[in-house]
């Protein structure tokens, strides 16, 4: 439908948009009131909103949810989620019953209705629920159309056109997510990404004023974005699909659509922090049918003739459909090239020989593994279209700049520095926005699984900041790849604000994701192979700054698939020691010197307690013999969670300390002879007390 049939259309039905937002904002107090629980009030005040997109101005199939050239629509307010689900059920997804949509709330296992958008559901774009995530999502899917765009589209053939669209509330533009995510999206000229604002001064403890009396739409303007604002936002459909249709023309800016609504609309709590997320009570929904016409003894009904308002859509998303496959028939038949990649990119497919590409030989001299990392993303990345990688304000540190790299940068920008770029580049500068880093690369990979693989870098300490985000990625099971160097107190003198003592055991304990610690190059190339392959999860690639020492001879890379493996392995062993990263060395010639006083010790590498756990039984028990030899860990960490592996740890206790690298392993014990001492007495411990063989044991 062109935009002058859409307005056609609009007039003939704009006597109809009252009686529609009556009707939806009914059936929304109805849903919450069923169960006694929910969000009715923003999803009321929204109605109007979601009329103006749905009925008119986004770009989607019905039919097929995923279609890949759809417009995105991202709920970062998710508690509103029944606005979302509402209207899915009214413009004709197949998987949004009438039954489905009464799922909201309920004990129902198989519900397409979560409390909050979960993207394991069709039509939903991604997880969101902490606020600001959503934000940050959007611009991320922004980007992977921008940069689609660039490297595919060619006069005549737009084979990708789609326009992100997010709603936010008023709290969504409080958390410090979005305004790391708004301020990069306008740095970036990202013209296709619209901000729609539900601007009903609400937030849980009460008015915004209580806490925010900045001028958004100041804000916004300064951060480089178009500004429109709307008065009526709960009732003018017209002025919204206006706002909306001039969003998608901009030419050099993202758009921010300033709403204003009024949160609960027509109940008896309207405008009050209290309509937020409360069932009405019955007597006020009974009310609110009685207002509007209804018949209250006729709960969660949607009249025929609203049905047939939004009836045309379903047909109109397949011929879209079936209009953008034609197209890009067209466009594989006059870039066959170009066309084959495009059918391989949106299958979500790498190419066949990507693995041929890793080094299979890397120096044997001390190398750090963020060094050996910089190795591999080289060849990796000019040959892998998928990857797009960045960082947060450190391309110097954490070696991800591979050669001939184009920056994926606003081309209107000539910066000071030289650096300069445009949309086809496949590498970001993020600045230092670690948290929106991470949240915009869920994103990417949430545009189309496969097509892009987005990695993110920065110090390991500094994925503190992006931890939510690296979250939400693992539960909506996204392929990020997180590379976090400078990750032990081996980092020396920039000091326990850098020295990432018990971050890992929160990764580690994370589900769906998996931290590998490897402990020289080989390891590292063994961790990127795993990285890559892994579909449905993120992985954080944990990397030294300092020089680690390389074992070529007990270095396996296959093996870091199973998370653990015999790195040295002495017959009818006495002890197992397990090497971790960093710290392998320290295990290593501890082992040469206990099995030298005749305690024959075996050496286990352990670079990812995740994928250990999914090997078989019978794999795991042949390789840590727990109850049958002591096993002591060695890793400048926390020990919690090692107590699942081992009987004893060399580990830490308190945060770094500002000196040279070596001095602060010695400075907390790690030194091979004294680690060795200290494990022989645990040794001989645990051959006369039968207690401390049940129990962990802190060596430290």
């Amino acid at each position: 439908m062109t935009q002058t049939e859409r307005h056609k259309d609009l007039e003939n039905y704009k006597i109809l948009h009252p009686y529609i937002l009556k009707v939806f904002r009914v059936l929304i107090a109805d849903l919450v009131q069923q169960f006694n629980g929910g969000h009715p009030g923003g999803a009321m005040g929204m109605a109007a909103i979601g009329v103006a997109l749905w009925k008119y101005v986004l770009n989607f199939s019905p039919n097929n949810p995923d279609y890949f050239n759809r417009d995105r629509f991202v709920l970062s307010n998710g508690h509103a989620c029944l606005f979302q689900y509402a209207f899915h059920h009214l413009v004709g997804y197949k998987h949004m019953t009438m039954d489905q949509l009464k799922t909201y709330h309920s004990t129902h296992l198989e519900s397409y209705c979560p409390g909050h958008p979960e993207n394991e559901h069709p039509a939903i774009e991604v997880t969101t629920g902490a606020l600001g995530q959503g934000v940050s999502n959007a611009v991320g899917l922004a980007i992977a159309s921008k940069n689609l765009q660039a490297t595919y589209n060619k006069p005549g053939y737009e084979v990708v056109s789609n326009h992100t669209f997010c709603m936010v509330g008023d709290a969504c533009l409080q958390e410090g997510i979005s305004l790391e995510a708004i301020s990069l999206a306008g740095h970036l000229g990202l013209n296709n990404l619209t901000v729609i604002y539900d601007n009903n001064q609400v937030t849980c403890d009460g008015s915004v004023d209580l806490t925010n009396t900045e001028n958004m739409n100041d804000k916004f303007k300064a951060c480089n974005w178009k500004v429109i604002e709307i008065e009526n936002g709960s009732e003018d459909v017209m002025a919204i699909v206006a706002a909306l249709q001039k969003s998608k023309e901009s030419s050099d800016k993202p758009t921010f659509i300033n709403v204003h609504t009024s949160i609960g609309i027509g109940s008896n709590i309207e405008g009050q922090a209290n309509a937020h997320g409360a069932s009405f009570g019955e007597a006020e929904v009974d009310r609110l049918h009685q207002v509007y016409g209804f018949d209250p003894k006729n709960r969660i009904h949607i009249p025929e003739d609203v049905y047939q308002f939004f009836c045309d859509i379903s047909s109109r998303g397949d011929i879209l459909e079936v209009e953008w496959k034609s197209l890009v028939k067209r466009y594989g038949e006059n870039y066959p090239e170009l066309g084959a990649d495009f059918a391989r990119r949106v299958k979500g497919e790498l190419p066949e020989d990507w693995a041929s590409l890793i080094p299979k030989e890397f120096p044997t001299s001390d190398t750090a593994s963020r060094a050996s990392s910089g190795m591999i993303i080289n060849p990796i990345s000019s040959a892998i279209n998928s990857l797009i990688v960045g960082t947060a304000d450190l391309s110097p540190s954490v070696n991800l700049a591979y050669k001939d790299k184009l920056d994926f940068q606003n081309p209107r920008i000539k910066t000071t520095c030289g650096i300069n770029g445009d949309y086809s580049g496949r590498y970001i500068h993020y600045g230092v926005r670690e948290h929106a880093m991470a949240a915009i690369a869920n994103g990417i990979a949430a545009f189309n699984r496969g097509t892009f693989i987005p990695c993110t870098s920065t110090f390991l300490m500094f994925y503190l900041y992006a931890a939510p985000a690296v979250r939400y990625g693992a539960l909506s099971k996204l392929q990020v790849i997180h590379v976090a160097t400078h990750d032990s107190i081996g980092i020396g003198e920039d000091g326990p604000t850098h020295q990432p003592i018990a971050l890992p055991a929160l990764y580690r304990a994370m589900p769906n994701l998996n931290y590998i610690r490897p402990c020289d190059s080989q390891e590292v190339a063994g961790a990127w192979e795993v990285a890559i392959r892994s579909k449905e999860m993120p992985t954080i690639i944990s990397l030294s700054r300092h020089k680690l020492t390389q074992f070529p001879q007990n270095s396996k890379r296959d093996l870091v698939a199973k998370g653990a493996y015999s790195f040295h392995k002495e017959e009818d062993s006495m002890l197992n020691i397990i090497g971790v990263g960093s710290e392998m060395v320290f295990a290593v010639e501890s082992a040469k010197l206990l099995n030298d006083r005749g305690i024959k010790t075996s050496v286990i590498s352990f670079p990812s307690q995740y994928l250990f756990n999914k090997q078989p039984l019978e794999y795991k028990r042949s390789l840590l013999k727990r109850g049958k030899v002591p096993t002591v860990v060695i890793e400048a960490y926390t020990a919690n969670g090692w107590e699942r592996y081992a009987t004893a740890g060399i580990n830490m206790k308190t945060f770094g300390k500002s000196l040279p690298g070596p001095d602060t392993y010695r400075y907390f014990g790690f030194e091979s002879s004294t680690i060795a001492d200290k494990i022989e007495q645990y040794v001989a411990e645990w051959q006369t007390d039968d207690q401390i063989r049940l129990e962990f044991q802190d060596l430290n």
